[in-house]
């Protein structure tokens, strides 16, 4: 993989959807043992974006290094109004290090604030420590647990929630 400058950018390149499903399905496959529903559960949320996508309430990110795509995260209306939902943040593991995946939930956390949201909500599993790491960086709190068997294996679902009008440490993120 070339090396040159860790950037992120709005999500809208040729390629660029098919790669967030492929690196989940591929990345996932390999590090947790997970099976094709995770891949199934990533195409329906790109496909759900690419379809109800309004760019003052929704949006997305590709981490890139050097020459390749490393990294994503998107950022899409919950149910509740005032409520932004954080979704499939992922950085391939030769371009972890370069804080990539810090940057985009930041560079998330912005446009929900920017967007007008008051809170952020996102749903994860307990395997995904370093994704766990950053949420609680940012100043996201656990608030729902519960067991479930997904994607060929048996998991803890984990619901973090931050209040984007407090000013916590996303707010003194570097900027992406």
């Amino acid at each position: 993989m070339s090396q040159g400058e860790a950037q992120i950018r709005k999500l809208g390149r040729p390629g660029d959807l098919g790669w967030v499903v492929m690196a989940h399905g591929e990345i996932y496959a390999q590090e947790f043992g997970w099976n094709t529903e995770f891949e199934e559960l990533v195409l329906q949320i790109v496909a759900d974006f690419t379809h109800d996508r309004t760019p003052t309430t929704s949006a997305a990110w590709i981490a890139e290094l050097g020459d390749r795509r490393v990294g994503c995260v998107f950022c899409v209306p919950d149910a509740e109004p005032t409520v932004a939902k954080l979704r499939i943040l992922l950085v391939d593991p030769a371009a972890r290090g370069h804080r990539l995946g810090h940057r985009l939930v930041s560079t998330a956390l912005e446009f929900a604030r920017d967007a007008g949201y008051r809170r952020a909500r996102l749903w994860t599993n307990h395997p995904l420590a370093a994704a766990r790491s950053i949420y609680l960086d940012l100043g996201f709190v656990l608030v729902a647990e519960e067991e479930h068997h997904s994607f060929g294996v048996q998991l803890t679902g984990q619901t973090y929630e931050l209040d984007l009008r407090d000013a916590g440490p996303s707010r003194s993120a570097t900027p992406a």
